[in-house]
């Protein structure tokens, strides 16, 4: 009842005119139809002068939609006493503005969960050694910080002693932690990992890296081109068409009501119902496949796609570095060194020490518990295992204690961790955070589908990202970006209209500046979903293509339905001008005509079949729908 009542303020011309639709079939039921005409004929007369004074203002502005064959089509009804017709196109027309006007309303709520995780308090030092907490936006140049383990750096800084570890994941991408010494400079928003740190800020929270970030996506929200509606663009020659038939029927048997005959099969109901019907019948069925769209204009942005960039962390990899390899040196049981490896991280807060703990697990591997361990932030463990003096972490921190320790080798995207036992050196583990599965063959579908380029935008250093790039089929690669640079880089992009496929915080500013911003929101980017078209709520990149090839079934179906409409008016419209179809007559034959272009568009729920489509894309449709 209550979102009834708050839909009714929000909308109250739908309102009304649901009210009206109701009153005057009770009414007719009554007994009374004069007073049913009376009710839907005043009520046309009162939306017709609305949406005219809205139609003059657009005309001048030199925008010509549909909106001027509905009212004129309002205006004809309520001539020729067709009251039914006169109300089905008022709930037609203000219920489609109601559609436009939520999403308009949904979009500005892109930035909500943005700006609900920037960061909110800083721990300002005073006096040398007291902490006072502080809004972060109290902060200012100069003011010397405490940062915590596990704490959001609220501002742009300097680090002032010692080292730690950085996940500046949300930032650029990179999945695994930054190092950063005293006299490194380190950027809001990223997560300060296992030692407490004091720092100075260098910006205030208005100027520091996080807020331009939430800058970038309101300035790219703002300057994205608006989508042309679909049947907007068949508004003008059907107008001119309908209206030139009423004309010539008028002036070739002098009677005004062959006229209004005509405009009453004339009704661009066909135009109206068909596209959002198939549209919302595509976002249905969108849904169903864990894809959340937003709007019908995103559908046929999909449809069109030339252009596929993608983030490479967490997008076209897992996001999350496992391990590759166990490479024990001679002598050393591969089994044992991993298990006294992951005994030992069991007491690190790395985010290593949790890939090499589950790889363990993995193999079947029982962790021991240690009597004695200690951590030296940012370079390793030391822990006493079963007896056994167990180090792992850097390579120059396991030479301190194992002066044999040597470089393993590494391929491109590869990192390695070293491991000694008992003052030797035992091996090494190898790690990587490997590409999704079917990352490349959802490269290579979307050439299929259509796409001329596809990109890779990503924090990352080049020789990682190129190996990634190789690896998928990917033409074109821009390595080491920053938020900013992604941005611009999509919006320098020849051919269009551009998907953007990303996650994380650090993605949402291009997002929001690509023609399609797919967000995948499965893993809990909140910021990267609000401010994204299209959300894959399930932790998969093939569903891009889905969404692509949903967006075309889709669009493809809308055509369809708006031309059968075209068609099947245009020769009722000849039918009338000859006199052959009485008023009456008329609108229940537009009536079937709207339920022939709605039964159609309602294809675009289960895709329908396209022609030329392969036994395979047949079988997965209707898999899809088993």
């Amino acid at each position: 009842m209550l979102w009834v009542r708050a839909n009714a303020r929000r909308y109250p011309l739908v309102a009304i005119t649901l009210v009206i639709g109701v009153a005057s079939a009770a009414f007719g039921i009554a007994g009374m139809p004069e007073v049913a005409q009376w009710l839907c004929t005043g009520w046309g007369v009162v939306v017709a002068a609305m949406q005219g004074w809205g139609m003059l203002r657009d005309l001048l502005r030199g925008h010509w939609g549909l909106d001027v064959l509905a009212v004129t089509a309002i205006v004809a009804t309520i001539l020729v006493g067709e009251y039914v017709a006169t109300l089905l196109i008022v709930l037609m027309l203000t219920g489609g503005e109601a559609l436009e006007d939520y999403a308009a309303g949904r979009a500005r709520r892109e930035l909500t969960a943005l700006l609900e995780r920037a960061p909110q308090l800083a721990h300002r030092v005073v006096d040398g050694d007291a902490v006072e907490d502080i809004p972060a936006t109290d902060v200012r140049v100069g003011d010397e910080l405490l940062l915590r383990p596990s704490e959001i750096v609220p501002v742009d800084a300097v680090l002032l002693s010692g080292s730690t570890a950085l996940d500046q994941s949300s930032l650029t991408g990179e999945s695994l932690p930054v190092e950063v010494h005293e006299g490194d400079d380190l950027l809001s928003g990223s997560v300060n990992a296992e030692a407490a740190v004091r720092i100075r800020a260098t910006a205030t929270a208005a100027d520091s890296q996080y807020q331009r970030i939430v800058a970038l996506v309101e300035e790219a929200a703002e300057s994205r081109a608006p989508v042309v509606r679909l049947a907007d663009r068949y508004a003008v020659p059907f107008t001119a068409v309908a209206l030139l038939i009423a004309g010539l029927a008028w002036w070739a048997t002098g009677d005004p009501v062959r006229f209004a005959e005509v405009l009453v099969v004339a009704t661009p109901c066909p135009l109206l119902i068909a596209a959002p019907v198939a549209f919302m019948g595509g976002m249905s069925r969108a849904a169903r496949r864990g894809i959340i769209v937003k709007g019908g204009g995103v559908l046929e942005q999909l449809a069109a796609a030339r252009t596929a960039v993608f983030d490479k962390t967490g997008t076209l990899t897992t996001g999350t570095p496992t391990v590759d390899a166990v490479r024990a040196e001679p002598g050393v049981d591969p089994a044992t060194l991993l298990t006294l490896a992951a005994s030992a991280e069991q007491y690190s807060s790395h985010v290593l020490a949790a890939s090499i703990m589950s790889a363990a697990r993995d193999r079947g591997l029982a962790l021991r518990p240690a009597s004695r361990a200690s951590e030296r932030a940012t370079f390793g463990v030391e822990a006493a295992i079963d007896g056994q003096q167990v180090v792992i972490g850097k390579l120059a921190f396991v030479r301190e204690h194992a002066p044999d320790a040597h470089e393993t080798e590494l391929a491109r995207g590869e990192l390695a961790i070293y491991v000694a036992i008992d003052g030797r050196f035992a091996g090494s583990i190898v790690a990587r955070d490997p590409v999704r599965e079917n990352a490349a063959a959802t490269i290579a579908a979307l050439h299929a589908a259509g796409t001329r380029e596809t990109v890779m935008l990503t924090g990352d250093a080049w020789p990682t990202a190129r190996h990634v790039a190789d690896e998928l089929g990917i033409e074109t690669v821009r390595a080491e970006c920053l938020p900013g640079d992604k941005v611009e880089a999509v919006r320098a992009l020849p051919h269009r209209p551009v998907l953007m496929v990303g996650d994380g915080v650090n993605d949402a500013p291009v997002l929001a500046a690509a023609d399609v911003g797919v967000a995948m929101g499965a893993k809990g980017a909140t910021a990267a979903s609000e401010s994204a078209d299209v959300v894959i709520t399930i932790d998969d990149l093939s569903r891009t293509v889905d969404a692509v090839r949903i967006g075309r079934d889709t669009k493809r179906i809308a055509l369809q339905s708006i031309w059968i409409g075209i068609v099947i008016s245009v020769a009722l419209m000849v039918i009338a001008a000859l006199g052959a179809i009485p008023a009456t007559i008329g609108a229940l034959a537009q009536e079937a005509v709207d339920l022939v272009t709605i039964l159609w568009a309602l294809r675009a729920i289960r895709g329908g079949a396209r022609p030329g489509a392969t036994a395979p894309e047949r079988r997965g449709r209707m898999e899809e729908y088993a």
